[in-house]
């Protein structure tokens, strides 16, 4: 099964070092204080990812409609 092509797995994208630089500022926040996804996780297997990259996490909610979420890309 392809995990990209599922309905229930959101868009993930790496983020430049740009937007990082601009996320952290505003959230006046570390790359270490991010939320963490594992290297191996399924939903970063179509995305080229190394740990230590951003992922912009493009959510859809019946309610809040879209969400972004970002998470720190993690071996362990």
């Amino acid at each position: 099964m392809d995990v990209e092509e599922h309905e229930l797995v959101p868009d993930h994208e790496v983020m430049d070092e740009g937007e990082v630089e601009e996320l952290l500022e505003e959230y006046e926040i570390t790359k270490d204080e991010l939320p963490t996804i594992h290297h191996n996780d399924s939903a970063l297997k179509p995305v080229d990812s190394e740990p230590g990259d951003v992922i912009r996490i493009e959510r859809s909610s019946p309610t809040a409609g879209e969400t972004t979420y970002y998470r720190r890309v993690v071996e362990e």
